[in-house]
């Protein structure tokens, strides 16, 4: 492992084992050292957590049971894929105001993996942290995606 991936590897494992609250500042600084990824490279379900940021989306995808998300193909995605009462992995439509498709979009000058929702104005764009674990970033509208001029910072690993 190189220096630089040692370091990012670190700063991950930090930020991902910290209670919280993070702030944003410290998100933002490992994104921009994160590598972007090519959106067929991430098909396949991926489990998802929240970095804790006080964003209100935080208990919006813990009331929902939230779980992850399954990439099937470039134009079949569930992006809220969340845990049934009978333990079942379920696509919750109704909260995604649809599904999802994949697409290679720039954000922040560059061009990465972005999930685009079907039903509202909402991207996640994604960044590599390893082979098996993603980064994102939700953007969009501000009114839908904006808690206190701030994002909504998660991460995905591979199931």
């Amino acid at each position: 492992m190189s220096g630089k991936q040692s370091s990012i590897a670190a700063c991950w494992t930090a930020l991902r084992a910290a209670g919280g609250p993070l702030r944003t500042a410290e998100l933002d600084a490992l994104w921009a050292q994160l590598a972007p990824v090519d959106a067929r490279d991430i098909l396949g379900q991926w489990r998802g957590f929240a970095f804790p940021t006080g964003h209100r989306l935080e208990k919006v995808l813990a009331r929902s049971r939230w779980y992850g998300k399954r990439f099937v193909a470039l134009d079949d995605v569930q992006p809220l894929l969340c845990v049934g009462e009978n333990g079942e992995l379920i696509s919750d439509v109704e909260a995604g105001r649809g599904e999802a498709s994949l697409w290679n979009v720039e954000f922040r000058g560059e061009v990465t993996a972005t999930m685009v929702y079907d039903g509202m104005a909402v991207l996640d764009h994604f960044k590599s942290v390893d082979d098996r674990t993603l980064m994102g970033i939700m953007n969009g509208k501000p009114g839908l995606v904006l808690d206190g001029g701030k994002n909504f910072y998660f991460g995905l690993e591979r199931v």
